[in-house]
């Protein structure tokens, strides 16, 4: 077909499958990775579920996916090495040097792919969001990331199972998620869309400042389901679909009237949520679909009188189903669904969970203090003895002048000051890494960048594994073509958080900045 390009590098995707239940795979990490590939028309992986445990009845998975779903089973034993290192789920490039693991690494890839392939399917790419940033920063950093890419799949997995034995408790995450679903969306073009939605209300006869103390009520997120705006077609769902159905930009809208453009910044009414991350249908949705999904199904059988308590999430429940594609991808998926009833509820109707529900915000761990002695103690807490030692061989250097040009930081286009620089700070770490490793050791280079640490350890101990952990996918494709030069072939890559990572290692090192430190594992 004309546009469709074929992929030049096989790929494997290695999913978890635990179980299913009506219909439905598990873990959800699993589902959601189904229901992308095919919400993509995805058929450029080779798809691996790998069940749990031997006794998994694997051939019931021909009831539950469709016939359009290519799906191979392979045991735990039989992974790549490199995959048996990683969480799943994974995607490994042949020859099996180059991994990618982690739910949200993993989905960005598929749209990555999916869209090289056939670059008319411009849909596909808007998944990534405003300036392709949907999901990219890590769990660690992204409150928003984590709560999609661990939180929520985790608790809704946790409410399934504590609901077969009792009446479940709403996890604290799903109230989160209706409280964001609830504040004024921030878009780049923010105040062109509110001065528009100011127009649209002046001439639905909404008087501004209704709709200013509206917006400002702290009841307002249990406004009706359908209450998004006064006007049969709100702004927000206008610009929202506008964009699943056209190619392009819509064409500019004429000059706003005077009173428009001259209205304060603060008398504008903000803009309300239509899909999970804004206005626009984005991965977050498409990794949200299938947990919520499943939590509405066990709140209609067991704990109908709580639907009324989510009614932003049934809106965009119901909304989600209008996108193009989404139920028929859906469908292959084994996700049915439900017809949820119209929720009619006041904004002076109390719902006392949301007010009670803590804030997963406020549950993160303190701000982090750098520095080597505020790590050295947090290893020291546990249990892991470390010392500060004076360099054994201040004097020793590589002779870089002898090593192949890919070797050198100089590959990794820097500056010539910069380079001489990191091949001082080099000097250190090698020295230290080459002088404790021995033959078949496995060395791991922690938040490896460019490679400039693990691409030299590769090149100085060639009957050493070293693996590169990064999750900056284009630093990794750095580090791997200066890889490929050189024909090293005791080196992976794997782009992930390092949480993913599982593998046994002998030495680990992380750092390879002015203020680098080597952390030894022994």
């Amino acid at each position: 077909m004309k546009g469709i390009k074929k992929s030049l590098t096989e790929e494997y995707l290695y999913l978890d499958f635990s179980h299913h239940i009506e219909g439905f795979i598990f873990p959800l990490h699993t589902s959601v990775t189904l229901f992308l590939l095919s919400y993509c028309d995805c058929k450029i992986f080779k798809v691996c579920l790998v069940p749990n445990r031997e006794s998994t009845d694997v051939l019931l998975l021909k009831n539950v996916l469709s016939e359009d779903v290519e799906i191979q089973i392979i045991s735990r034993q039989d992974l790549p090495p490199i995959v048996q290192s990683c969480c799943l789920p994974a995607v490994v490039e042949r020859p099996d040097n180059f991994c990618r693991a982690g739910l949200a690494v993993v989905l960005r890839h598929i749209i990555q792919k999916s869209y090289e392939a056939d670059p008319s399917k411009k849909e596909i790419l808007e998944l990534l969001g405003f300036k392709k940033t949907c999901l990219k920063a890590c769990a660690e950093v992204s409150q928003w990331t984590r709560l999609c890419e661990l939180t929520i799949p985790l608790a809704v997995e946790n409410f399934l199972k504590e609901s077969s034995d009792q009446p479940p408790t709403i996890p604290a995450e799903i109230l989160e998620l209706e409280r964001k679903l609830s504040e004024p969306v921030r878009v780049h073009n923010d105040d062109k869309l509110r001065r528009q939605k100011l127009k649209q209300q002046k001439a639905a006869g909404v008087r501004p400042s209704l709709a200013k103390e509206k917006a400002q009520s702290k009841d307002h997120r249990q406004g009706s389901s359908e209450e998004m705006d006064s006007s049969p077609e709100s702004l927000e769902l206008k610009v929202a679909f506008a964009k699943l159905t056209v190619h392009e930009d819509p064409a500019p809208a004429n000059r706003e009237p005077s009173h428009i453009r001259k209205a304060k910044a603060s008398d504008l009414p903000p803009l309300e949520h239509v899909f999970a991350e804004g206005l626009y249908f984005t991965l977050a949705d498409i990794v949200l679909l299938p947990c919520i999904h499943h939590f509405l199904v066990i709140i209609c059988k067991k704990l109908s009188e709580k639907l009324v308590e989510f009614p932003l999430l049934a809106a965009w429940y119901q909304r989600i189903q209008e996108v193009p594609r989404v139920k028929t991808a859906a469908s292959q998926c084994g996700i049915q669904f439900l017809h949820l009833p119209q929720l009619q509820t006041t904004s002076n109707e109390h719902h006392p969970n949301l007010d009670e529900a803590p804030c997963i915000e406020e549950q993160s761990d303190p701000l982090f203090i750098g520095g080597p002695r505020p790590t050295m103690t947090k290893l020291m807490e546990k249990g892991i003895e470390v010392m500060f030692s004076p360099h054994p061989c201040p004097t020793w250097t590589l002779d870089w002048d002898t090593l192949p040009a890919a070797v050198s930081p100089k590959e990794g286009k820097m500056s010539s000051d910069r380079a001489l620089r990191k091949q001082q700070q080099l000097n250190n770490l090698i020295y230290v890494v080459t002088n404790q490793a021995r033959p078949g050791d496995r060395i791991v280079d922690f938040c490896s960048g460019g490679g400039h640490v693990g691409i030299v350890l590769a090149y100085m101990l060639p009957s050493c594994q070293v693996t590169l952990i990064e999750n900056k996918e284009l630093s990794l494709i750095h580090a791997k073509k200066r890889s490929d030069e050189l024909g090293l072939s005791n080196i992976w890559f794997i782009q992930a958080n390092m949480e993913y990572f599982t593998g046994m290692f002998n030495i680990g090192e992380a750092g390879a900045n002015l203020h680098s430190q080597l952390c030894m594992f022994m």
